[in-house]
């Protein structure tokens, strides 16, 4: 993605050769959701009662805001309760994001994620997340999902359970290979549709930019920070429900096991 002036052009040409524009102003949009965050931190602190909320529009505010309405409910209404302790995973892919996303309308800033490399990777950290969830919620069982729910051969006897053996082994097989391309699939489709949304929509604002300098680019503008807001929340609730794939199967055991023990 091709970008006018920005301010990655005043560091050296060095240090130009060492970080990628991209990495630049990824870097930036962390800088900036750190002070961010500790500004609604610092504010939380100074409160009297933490309770009651701000009377001025402030960082606090604005992250109980977002927090509570996008972030929490969605994490309780996809994955419950148990999925609270990962608010903060979610909230820095949503923040980080949004910030990414949002820098692009600024003069002299280009959005990070409007570049592959960035959201690829943004891709790639949801992907281990997930999976490293899974497997510490349900163990070496997580991967039981990966081939199927024919697991053992059925039958009593020796003969009859040898004629399953290749019956098992074509389901595991066929299983295995659904759910890899499944799993492999989640990166490319997160990173291609963030990316693809943010620099069209970067470059359509651009385009109408240098057509003319009054109404309509600010039209865009509304539209532009519309679709940043949006995109940061889609990513989010994508990761959400592949967090709540990987540890459904072991809340479902959990929960049969506690009907099972209130039972007796």
């Amino acid at each position: 993605m091709e970008h006018g002036f920005t301010w990655y052009y005043l560091l050296p040409h060095g240090l130009q050769a060492l970080l990628p524009e991209h990495t630049f102003f990824a870097l930036i949009a962390a800088l900036l959701v750190i002070v961010f965050a500790l500004s609604a931190r610092s504010a939380l602190a100074r409160a009297e009662d933490p309770t009651i909320p701000e009377e001025k529009l402030g960082a606090r505010n604005i992250v109980e805001l977002l927090l509570e309405y996008a972030i929490v409910r969605q994490s309780d209404a996809i994955i419950g309760k148990a999925g609270r302790k990962y608010v903060p995973y979610f909230a820095s892919f949503f923040f980080f994001i949004l910030f990414s996303n949002l820098m692009g309308l600024l003069p002299g800033f280009a959005s990070p994620t409007g570049n592959l490399n960035t959201t690829l990777g943004l891709a790639l950290v949801s992907f281990v997340g997930y999976n490293v969830i899974g497997v510490r919620e349900q163990g070496m069982a997580y991967f039981k999902q990966f081939i199927g729910p024919m697991t053992s051969l059925p039958g009593k006897g020796f003969l009859s359970k040898l004629v399953f053996v290749p019956v098992l082994l074509i389901s595991v097989i066929f299983f295995l290979i659904i759910e890899l391309f499944s799993n492999g699939f989640r990166p490319v489709s997160l990173s291609l549709r963030l990316f693809g949304n943010i620099m069209g929509d970067h470059e359509v604002i651009g385009a109408f930019t240098d057509l003319t300098k009054l109404v309509i680019p600010v039209a865009f503008y509304v539209l532009g920070t519309l679709v940043s807001v949006i995109q940061a929340f889609v990513f989010m609730v994508l990761s959400m429900i592949y967090v709540a794939l990987a540890v459904s199967h072991g809340h479902q055991e959990e929960h049969e096991l506690e009907s099972h023990q209130s039972h007796h």
